[in-house]
């Protein structure tokens, strides 16, 4: 597994599953966890970016899987680069997995939204949301900062997308962790128009 969030994912999808197949009265729905999966691939994913006000000149386009990239090693996502206080908007439609403060991503947002792709928005200067709240395509989340191990750099969101369900044609054999590939999603792929 790849991301903390992919581990909770399967945790959850699994532990309903067995649930479900050890108590006989429950045999019976043990298909519900796989339509809930099955249904959330069919949800359309409509994207904006998510830096109210920012383009496609906000971030660079080949920031994605930058290499060498600190303790991350690879840099998982993009940066769109804007005044601290920005407003950081909902890229997508989704519920509000968590809210966290510390640790490298400092002030952080993680939506899950359609296609069980997260969706991640870290360096916030304030949150503006709350665990479980549903958002939609451009809700305001928070704001652009530079928290984390971004202190003392120009604020920017750190951007990224996840996915617990591999997209194998993504591993790339030439590069630094490639194989982490299949999990994590080009963000500048999904919000070109």
């Amino acid at each position: 597994m790849i991301t903390n969030t992919t581990k909770r994912f399967w945790v959850v999808l699994l532990t309903s599953v067995g649930f479900l197949l050890r108590n006989p009265a429950f045999r019976k729905w043990f298909w519900i966890p796989f339509a809930i999966v099955g249904i959330g691939f069919l949800l359309p994913q409509n994207m904006v970016i998510p830096v109210q006000g920012a383009t496609t000149k906000s971030w660079d386009d080949h920031s994605f899987w930058a290499y060498p990239w600190g303790t991350s090693i690879t840099h998982k996502g993009i940066d769109i680069f804007a005044d601290k206080g920005t407003p950081v908007v909902a890229a997508t439609k989704g519920i509000v997995v968590y809210i966290h403060e510390g640790g490298k991503g400092g002030k952080s947002v993680m939506v899950l939204g359609p296609k069980w792709r997260f969706h991640y928005y870290a360096h916030l200067d304030e949150i503006d949301t709350f665990p479980l709240a549903p958002v939609g395509s451009g809700s305001v989340i928070g704001t652009v900062g530079d928290t984390g191990n971004a202190k003392g750099k120009p604020p920017h969101l750190h951007y990224a997308i996840t996915t617990p369900f591999p997209y194998i044609n993504l591993k790339d054999n030439k590069a630094v962790h490639g194989w982490k590939k299949m999990f994590y999603l080009d963000p500048d792929t999904w919000l070109r128009p």
